[in-house]
């Protein structure tokens, strides 16, 4: 039997990573996270990111503001970025997602949902920062 990539995945609602992932008034999907990119070469940086998905669980729209570098992080203008983007989202019922996966370009940075080089094991990273991975059954469990 071939293992291979699932068109979709469900990510379960919790309290850490996924706390703020759920279904808007009108039936679309949406996740608000905060990914980064490591300082390995440069001084990285932190982001806040809204996707939001159809009914389906395709990306049909995002919003991601750079918070700029980890080190020079303003914590309250990160909380205050956060918030709003959660407040923009109106309505919501915070509940189990199931989305396709996805990759966009912004600020030179890739993120997204994203297939792992299978040489190294099938895995579904959320970039950037890799800080979900999700692995078969595909079960909507990650690690991070």
């Amino acid at each position: 039997m071939t293992k291979s990539y699932p068109k979709t995945i469900p990510i379960l609602h919790d309290d850490y990573h996924a706390r703020h992932i759920g279904k808007l008034g009108n039936g679309n999907q949406f996740f608000l996270t905060t990914p980064f990119s490591p300082a390995l070469k440069d001084e990285g940086c932190e982001f806040v990111a809204t996707y939001i998905f159809d009914k389906s669980g395709v990306l049909i729209e995002h919003k991601i503001v750079s918070l700029g570098p980890r080190h020079k992080l303003d914590a309250d203008h990160a909380r205050r970025t956060y918030s709003q983007h959660l407040d923009e989202l109106g309505e919501v019922e915070f509940t189990d997602i199931q989305i396709e996966l996805f990759s966009i370009e912004v600020y030179d940075t890739q993120f997204g949902l994203i297939k792992r080089d299978p040489e190294e094991g099938l895995a579904l990273e959320l970039l950037p920062g890799n800080y979900m991975a999700f692995f078969e059954p595909w079960d909507g469990y990650y690690d991070t």
